[in-house]
């Protein structure tokens, strides 16, 4: 293709919600991933409208890849290492390649902080659904089961007791009794979940129960376990060209309106909100249509040619 109108970085739900929105403005749009989208990884979601059997994550990503491309969009795997400012737009490049585009959309998403086992393992326990990292999304299909937390700080203990609505049997495992606040000890008091402390020695995942080991000699056997061990958002390139930070590394809760730099929007997880598939759609075709506007009016609202 010719230079691209717009590059979008990633290719989750954000960043191939934005590709359609820009394909079918009519707009030259290029889609860069590393094929690494956590969406990618989700094994069943129930909760994203228009699939009431639920969807995979794999499957979703497929069916939104089809949509984009149907319309012109192209999507090529690649990983972006660095962007620079060039003239009226940007110079991305990796892997000894490079790439030109007037606006750029970062729907780069964030990557998890993973409990410590062997690849397979860790896949297959995801897959069997022992074990899960998004509450909101599937805490639901935990009611009345036993679920348990590994917790770090504030994030364990946020988890535990949002968890408390969907079942009585909640156990938290903070790892270190300093980690929690007497305000947050108070509350899952109240609240009915059990907290043991003990460092972490090494999880037992079957198809249907997750054993957890401490290293006090206390074991506790789990429907489901939740790690509550934070995200990294993948936010530094966006962060390095000068966009607005919000709380940690995320980007600012408005960036799918605009990042704080001159042609550049984000959209996904790696802003600042609720990580939500359903949310990053909605940064997609925010941002798209952001962009698309900003196109228009440089250059005097007629069709690029």
């Amino acid at each position: 293709m010719n230079q691209p109108d717009v590059i979008v970085i990633g290719a989750g739900p954000a960043g191939l919600t934005a590709a359609l929105y820009l394909a079918r403005y009519h707009r030259r749009v290029l889609v860069l991933h590393d094929g690494t989208s956590r969406a990618l990884r989700g094994p069943m979601a129930h909760n994203v409208p228009g699939f009431p059997d639920g969807i995979a994550g794999k499957a979703l990503v497929q069916i939104m890849e089809r949509q984009a491309m149907a319309y012109g969009a192209t999507i090529a795997e690649a990983r972006v290492e660095d962007i620079q400012r060039s003239g009226d737009g940007f110079v991305l490049s990796g892997g000894g390649q490079s790439w030109r585009t007037r606006a750029l959309i970062m729907a780069t998403g964030v990557s998890m902080n993973e409990v410590d086992l062997p690849d397979a393992v860790h896949e297959k326990a995801i897959a069997d659904g022992v074990l899960r990292y998004c509450p909101i999304c599937d805490g639901f299909e935990g009611t009345d089961r036993k679920m348990g937390v590994i917790g770090a700080d504030t994030n364990g203990a946020a988890e535990a007791l949002f968890l408390r609505q969907y079942t009585k049997d909640v156990t938290l495992m903070p790892l270190a009794q300093s980690e929690l606040t007497a305000d947050e000890t108070a509350q899952l008091d109240q609240a009915g979940v059990t907290v043991l402390y003990g460092a972490l020695d090494r999880l037992e995942p079957t198809p249907v129960t997750m054993t957890v080991h401490l290293t006090t000699g206390r074991t506790v056997t789990v429907d489901i376990l939740y790690p509550a061990l934070g995200l990294r958002p993948r936010s530094e390139l966006a962060l390095r060209l000068g966009a607005r930070r919000g709380e940690g590394d995320c980007l600012a809760e408005d960036s799918p309106f605009g990042a704080g730099v001159d042609g550049l929007w984000a959209a996904g997880d790696v802003v600042q909100g609720l990580d939500q598939i359903t949310v990053a759609m909605g940064h997609g075709a925010i941002a798209a249509t952001r962009a698309h506007n900003w196109l228009r009016e440089q250059d005097g609202h007629a069709l690029r040619k």
